[in-house]
């Protein structure tokens, strides 16, 4: 397990970066984004063999089997939220983190279904990392105003866009692991 939180671990590291140490990154110019988004890359691929290779010798908890569905209701608000809805639409104009809520969602939704310790580590680390950075980023940057409202339209769509992307995700998760919607 030592790769997976390894990669957790760079994961948070790179996404705060720029906050912890805002001249250093600023210094670093073009050079910086490029180091982070390696170490993003980096930290994925470490998670991906990490949870794979991990065995799983403790389960904490075994979900009920209705959760699977309430988990993929809060997949879809996850992605959903993670979608253009939020800047372009109106239901969510007045959310200041609204990627990263639907990502604290998406971790909070498999932690939920996954009691195993690799899953704890992998989906607890990233719902940590994602509380904390909204908070690094609301010292840092101060009061936020919402930006221009937007239509329920633009809602509708991106609502629709999230059902489909979800439906491929779907696919592709059955694919190399579970299939989220069973069978």
């Amino acid at each position: 397990m030592t790769l997976l939180v390894l990669g957790v671990l760079l994961w948070a590291a790179a996404h705060l970066f720029k906050r912890a140490l805002p001249d250093v990154r600023a210094g670093m110019g073009d050079k910086g984004k490029a180091l982070v988004a390696l170490a993003i890359a980096v930290s994925i691929v470490l998670m991906v063999i990490g949870y794979r290779m991990a065995e799983i010798e403790d389960v904490l908890w075994i979900a009920p089997s209705f959760a699977y569905h309430v988990n993929n209701l809060l997949i879809l608000i996850a992605i959903f939220m993670m979608s253009p809805a939020p800047r372009k639409g109106r239901l969510l104009n007045k959310m200041r983190h609204p990627m990263l809520t639907g990502f604290a969602l998406w971790a909070a939704a498999h932690l939920w279904v996954n009691g195993d310790m690799p899953s704890v580590i992998l989906f607890g680390g990233l719902l940590l990392w994602a509380l904390v950075e909204m908070q690094v980023i609301n010292k840092a940057e101060g009061a936020w105003s919402p930006s221009e409202i937007g239509t329920i339209a633009k809602d509708g769509m991106f609502f629709v866009a999230s059902i489909l992307l979800m439906g491929v995700i779907g696919y592709i998760h059955g694919l190399i692991g579970p299939n989220p919607f069973g069978g």
